[in-house]
């Protein structure tokens, strides 16, 4: 069945305005217009998946729609801005009206539960490849940025970390059954909105784990000056982890595999007890202290250094495999 670009995005994209005193103009025209309120900050930021990269061949529609939004959105979340509309470019190898239909499904479904207007894209032939570009607001000066950690800092983390590295391993190795929980967490991640918007006013610095907890730990580092040490057994891994691997099996996934999608964050020891404060829709574990010097170091229970085998997720390594 032939469908022009037009008609796929008024039966599948096209869905009314929530923050019409923002957005003047969504989809319909050659552009968007926004009216930033006086104030506020736009935050931006922008993520690609590609076929065979980022999501294998037989990953379901929904899943892919859903998760191509709910990694730029855990970017915003990371800066503590509020979601507030998304820009979608999709290159599809055919237009299968199933497919589109299921994507659409996955990908308004978190757009639901966070808020957001899609409020235009780009729909092209090629090989399949999702990009979304999601704005945010902050409050003037409030952004949550990754070069702020201080010295003394203590390092915390939402949720739990590494079920969505297992789930990538046992997908890989084509494992007979795979418990749904660790399923949920690699394709379906939970964008850390509140947990972001909380911390405006608490956290010096933050960022979304998406390329493994040490990798990206490192990253806010180098961009702070500073250097750090985690205690490996204060790392917070989800009963179904325990029960599959061996306790340093754990502790691996959850430093070095990436697709976590939670948030890591350090604040001031004088400001913890304002944590206990928040909004309990996610757990925060305290993992380690910002220090001087360079780098990440590992520690286990006795205060030796924790071996790491391999370090989190990087675009051009030759050792990546798509999922």
């Amino acid at each position: 069945m032939s469908i022009s670009e037009f008609d796929i995005i008024q039966r599948y994209f096209k869905s009314k305005l929530i923050h019409t005193n923002i957005h003047r103009l969504g989809i319909g025209d050659d552009a968007a217009v926004l009216e930033i309120p006086q104030g506020l900050q736009l935050v931006t930021s922008v993520d690609s998946l590609n076929e065979g990269i980022h999501f294998p061949e037989q990953a379901s529609a929904f899943n892919v729609g859903y998760k191509a939004l709910a990694v730029s959105v855990s970017d915003i979340a990371a800066m503590g801005a509020e979601p507030l509309s998304v820009l979608l470019s999709l290159s599809l190898p055919c237009a299968d009206l199933g497919w589109l239909q299921e994507f659409s499904a996955g990908f308004f479904a978190l757009a639901t539960k966070v808020h957001i207007d899609l409020i235009g894209g780009d729909i092209c032939r090629g090989p399949l490849s999702v990009t979304t570009v999601v704005n945010g607001l902050v409050p003037q000066g409030q952004a949550i940025l990754r070069s702020h950690a201080k010295l003394g800092d203590r390092i915390y983390v939402t949720g739990n970390l590494g079920d969505a590295g297992l789930a990538l391993h046992l997908l890989r190795v084509e494992a007979d059954v795979i418990d749904d929980l660790l399923l949920q967490r690699l394709h379906r991640p939970e964008p850390r909105v509140a947990a972001g918007l909380a911390l405006r006013t608490i956290a010096h610095s933050a960022m979304d784990i998406s390329d493994g907890l040490l990798t990206d730990l490192t990253k806010l580092c180098v961009a702070s000056d500073v250097g750090a040490v985690v205690y490996a057994h204060r790392l917070p891994l989800s009963a179904v982890l325990q029960k599959q691997c061996t306790l340093k099996e754990a502790w691996q996934y959850a430093l070095c595999s990436g697709d976590d999608y939670e948030l890591i964050f350090t604040i001031p020891p004088d400001q913890e007890q304002r944590l206990l404060l928040l909004p309990r829709e996610v757990t925060l574990t305290y993992i380690g202290e910002i220090k001087t010097g360079s780098g990440v170091e590992i520690l286990d229970e006795q205060g030796h250094v924790f071996p790491v085998q391999q370090r989190g997720y990087e675009h051009f390594s030759e050792d990546n495999e798509s999922e």
